[in-house]
């Protein structure tokens, strides 16, 4: 199994934001990492299907299946993302990708330390919006008085809009994207805490703006990858009924490119034929959806695990 912990011959990102921006845009490299597409796609793929298990249970009044099955979809879908994770960081920092049964077990050993590392930032978060919160209690003409009280609401307003702003941003952009990255390079609970707080401390807006160029890389490959299903799904679906002799709406066959099946085009009031080849068309499309969802997925994990390492060396 390989080690979580971080190997000293690894190769690190320099800390000027023009390198560290280098390494975020070799995020599209992602694209052709086989093992992670593979574990990323079959992640999406059994929540998917144990959501649809859930929602039928629901649908049948079953609530205690269905709850079961909707805490099954999350799981497979927690440890699953961890597990992709742990090969994208492989590849963010030039080490040989481990085996997926290692990822994911690496993945069933390692990913509770994001929670928890999690829960403690987020228990900072609630007691400094607390504190500030009665900061601005005091300041009620009922308890500090009709001349100190609106004399300390003058002075915390802008204290409270910069402390809340900077509060959203650094878990935007900090805390919520370079948690799970923090924990795939294999550190400790409070080792990811205090890198995350040294980070915000030290390179927040550095930070925002690479986490947000990873987000407009990821709109990018999306963009292009919804180019491709919508040229060739509509080519396909009047090859279907030219050629095939499919006769079924082309709205059904282009259907399963969104994620649709039967019962949701139904319940639309789109026009439905329930036939073997509009079966397999739904089916088929779904596995497109699915890739299409998958790709700017996996940008967005390297992208974000680059940022993590570019930032932790330049701190």
């Amino acid at each position: 199994m390989t080690s979580l912990i971080p190997d000293a011959s690894e190769h690190r990102p320099t800390g000027t934001l023009l390198e560290a921006l280098g390494q975020v845009l070799q995020s599209l490299d992602a694209l052709r990492n086989g093992p992670a597409l593979l574990m990323l796609l079959g992640t999406f793929a059994a929540a998917g299907l144990l959501l649809a298990m859930a929602e039928a249970s629901l649908a049948r009044e079953a609530v205690g299946w269905g709850q079961i099955q909707a805490g099954a979809a999350l799981t497979v879908a927690f440890y699953g993302g961890n597990a992709a994770g742990l090969l994208m960081m492989d590849a963010a920092r030039g080490l040989p990708p481990r085996d997926a049964l290692d990822a994911l077990r690496d993945a069933l050993l390692s990913a509770h330390r994001l929670l928890a590392a999690l829960a403690i930032l987020l228990a900072g978060y609630a007691l400094l919006a607390a504190v500030i919160g009665g900061l601005f209690w005091l300041s009620r003409a009922a308890v500090a008085g009709p001349v100190l009280g609106p004399l300390l609401f003058g002075l915390l307003v802008p204290v409270g809009v910069v402390a809340g702003g900077l509060m959203a941003l650094s878990l935007l952009v900090v805390v919520v994207p370079l948690a799970a990255p923090a924990v795939w390079s294999g550190a400790s609970v409070m080792t990811v805490v205090r890198t995350l707080l040294r980070t915000i401390r030290r390179r927040l807006l550095v930070t925002a703006l690479l986490v947000a160029a990873v987000g407009l890389l990821a709109a990018a490959v999306g963009a292009v990858v919804s180019f491709v299903v919508m040229a060739g799904g509509r080519a396909v679906a009047e090859l279907g009924i030219a050629v095939v002799g499919v006769e079924v709406p082309a709205q059904q066959l282009m259907a399963g490119l969104f994620g649709y099946g039967l019962r949701s085009l139904g319940a639309a009031g789109a026009p439905v034929v329930a036939s073997p080849h509009g079966a397999a068309a739904l089916v088929g499309g779904g596995i497109v959806f699915a890739l299409a969802l998958v790709l700017p997925g996996l940008v967005s994990l390297r992208g974000f695990c680059a940022v993590y390492l570019a930032m932790r060396e330049d701190g």
